[in-house]
């Protein structure tokens, strides 16, 4: 089946993304297209037809980040078992707050800000805002089930991702030592899931 203009395979993408992944963490947000496209194995003409600019492929890779948060959300019989649900998403949400390049990211956003407030705006919509509206969706779905008693989805997505991030996401932000182990990571993330059903039980 032919292409429409502008599409590329999937493994294409995907080696895109994880070089500019690469790259950036090392050379910040200056990195320059030739070095993502060199390591990628595609032309730099391949990146600016996919993705029109350097801003597009940064917000290309917090989407693939809030995807990965919320893929257990999505999962078949998700909604059946919102425990389980709900702590691989706590799970997946503290791995990726406290990883390097996420943090080193979200650094480089924070400092890029003042110029390039429209980058932030999107930014922050496709990532942690995205991840919440998907989250509130599901307590949604959950409440229409009968499974759980949520007045106000949005505020309850808030809450859990509250509980659940506390102040690790700032930690890595201020470049202190982590505190969090898997093990700890484990026992938050199904911890809040069971608080947080608890406290919205019918």
């Amino acid at each position: 089946m032919p292409r429409v203009a502008g599409q590329i395979d999937r493994g294409k993408n995907e080696a895109i993304l994880d070089a500019a992944s690469d790259v950036i963490f090392e050379r910040g947000l200056s990195a320059p297209l030739d070095e993502i496209a060199r390591r990628a194995g595609v032309s730099k003409q391949t990146i600016y037809n996919h993705y029109g600019s350097k801003a597009e492929l940064v917000r290309a890779l917090v989407e693939r980040r809030r995807q990965s948060v919320t893929a257990p959300l999505e999962m078949p019989g998700a909604e059946t078992h919102p425990l389980g649900a709900l702590a691989d998403y706590a799970r997946a949400l503290l791995q990726t707050v406290t990883v390097d390049r996420g943090v080193a990211l979200l650094r480089l956003l924070i400092q890029s800000a003042p110029h390039s407030p429209e980058l932030s705006r999107t930014v922050f919509s496709r990532g942690a805002r995205g991840s919440r509206v998907q989250l509130a969706a599901f307590l949604e779905r959950e409440a229409r089930a009968g499974r759980l008693a949520v007045p106000d989805a949005a505020e309850a997505a808030d809450f859990f991702a509250g509980m659940v991030v506390s102040h690790h996401q700032l930690q890595g932000l201020l470049g202190l030592p982590p505190e969090l182990t898997p093990a700890r990571i484990e026992r938050i993330a199904e911890e809040a899931a069971r608080r947080f059903l608890r406290a919205y039980a019918v």
